[in-house]
């Protein structure tokens, strides 16, 4: 391997997913501030704004660590015409989930590689779900068992858990619904040399 590998993330699911495929890396979080970013860029599209976040990311982390590949990941949720951030709060989540009842959230998923300055490589997915009709009985009962663990979640939801509960149909791919377009990624990881091809 060329470079150390740093994943710019606190994200448990997107360190089970480079763990799932192999991939040696250390963690390392970002220290972000992701609003003014997302401020920044008012008026972008989604995928625009979640691929400038990754890279963001990355390039916190890359400052400190000029020799490493640093691996740079951001998903964001637009429903209804308006985006959300993850909830602040219970009722949040659940104002969220009445929101999205009925209604095609779109998840947009971006990851970045940076080495120094440089971005090496980018790319941005998206994945579109159908959300069945939510009853308050449902949701009640769903942050009962899933808050506050779905309060690190954008969409509100894990699919790898009982989040899985909110859907009738899922278009895209499974790892950009958990927050990281991971097929692309291992892709450049092999261009660069961090992966045998």
């Amino acid at each position: 391997m060329n470079a150390p590998l740093i994943l710019a993330s606190r994200s448990a699911s997107r360190r089970a997913m480079l763990d799932a495929a192999g991939v040696a890396y250390e963690a390392i979080p970002a220290d972000l501030d992701e609003r003014a970013v997302e401020y920044s860029l008012a008026g972008a599209e989604p995928a625009e704004i979640a691929e400038a976040l990754a890279v963001a990311k990355a390039a916190a982390v890359a400052a400190a660590n000029p020799e490493a590949l640093v691996l740079g990941s951001d998903s964001l949720v637009v429903a209804g015409g308006r985006r959300f951030d993850k909830p602040a709060s219970r009722g949040e989540a659940a104002e969220h989930l009445r929101f999205f009842s009925g209604r095609v959230m779109e998840l947009h998923a971006a990851a970045a590689i940076l080495r120094g300055k440089g971005c090496e490589w980018s790319h941005a997915a998206r994945a579109r779900l159908h959300v069945r009709e939510l009853s308050d009985r449902f949701i009640e009962t769903y942050l009962d068992a899933e808050w506050p663990a779905v309060g690190q979640c954008v969409g509100v939801f894990r699919i790898e858990g009982p989040g899985v509960q909110l859907f009738e149909g899922i278009e895209g791919d499974t790892f950009t619904v958990l927050g990281m377009p991971l097929l692309p990624v291992l892709g450049a990881l092999r261009e660069l040399g961090v992966l045998p091809a």
